[in-house]
């Protein structure tokens, strides 16, 4: 198992196939395993690197407190140590914002850049959202890692056909470690690059599935400031489309990558 040695943890990653680097971070409470419907298809033609950022899945999970930048930063070293930038970076969801730093803080490290159900800020600005955050953190203490998993799967994987995919979703976070979790969900609250989205100059591609709780419109009126940005709507997908729905996000994934080569 290779891990990277940061001063206060140790960095999970992996390493497979052969050609330009294509690196793929995960959201929240995830880990790199979730990535497992990309990584074959893609290592024919990219060296695919996942990683677990800290607090996540084989990584270590100091004590807090966390910020998306120490996520960028970590990704950063992992970057420079493999010897591999620049690279073309896939994120979902929190890792969509830990690419969003990176873009805005370490340019120089991307080719190229995919965006997948994300946002550039978690602004907590009115009632609602103070609301939101405040809910997500009282189903963490009142129902633990477990009882949150089982609340979630029923909005990512809401088909009755997706039984097997609730029931994996929930045993994998049922192993996040609680406080580590609670640390990463903090690092995200108010976190906000947007005024800087606009400096980007790689290329980009926004995935929204039209099913996502982060509503389609607010991904379109923050695709529009960054200058080399497209979006593509991935039809009867929610949040988690790289698992839900793996071919047709693999496709427009690998059309957008044949473009650019």
């Amino acid at each position: 198992m290779p891990k990277l040695k940061l001063p206060d943890m140790e960095l999970y990653y992996t390493v497979t196939g052969k050609g330009v680097p294509l690196l793929l971070i995960h959201g929240l409470g995830s880990s790199s395993r979730d990535w497992e419907k990309q990584i074959r298809p893609f290592a024919k033609d990219f060296q695919i690197i996942t990683l677990d950022l800290r607090g996540h899945g084989q990584s270590g999970k100091p004590p807090g407190p966390y910020s998306v930048r120490m996520f960028a930063e970590d990704t950063a070293t992992l970057i420079h140590e493999l010897g591999v930038a620049p690279v073309h970076m896939v994120g979902i969801s929190m890792g969509g914002m830990v690419a969003f730093e990176l873009a805005v803080n370490f340019p120089e490290l991307l080719r190229s850049m995919v965006i997948v159900n994300s946002y550039p800020e978690v602004r907590v600005e009115t009632l609602r959202d103070r609301l939101q955050i405040w809910r997500r953190f009282m189903i963490l203490e009142l129902l633990g890692m477990r009882g949150t998993g089982l609340a979630l799967s029923k909005r990512l994987f809401p088909y009755p056909e997706q039984a097997e995919l609730r029931e994996l979703f929930v045993q994998r976070w049922a192993e996040n470690d609680k406080r580590a979790y609670r640390n990463s969900l903090r690092a995200i609250v108010n976190w906000d690059v947007e005024e800087q989205i606009c400096e980007i100059r790689c290329p980009v591609l926004v995935v929204a599935s039209d099913q996502d709780y982060m509503p389609l419109e607010e991904k379109k009126a923050y695709a529009v400031k960054i200058p080399n940005a497209k979006l593509v709507v991935i039809k009867d997908a929610h949040h988690a489309v790289t698992v839900e729905r793996p071919e047709q996000f693999n496709a427009v994934l690998g059309e957008f990558l044949t473009q650019l080569s």
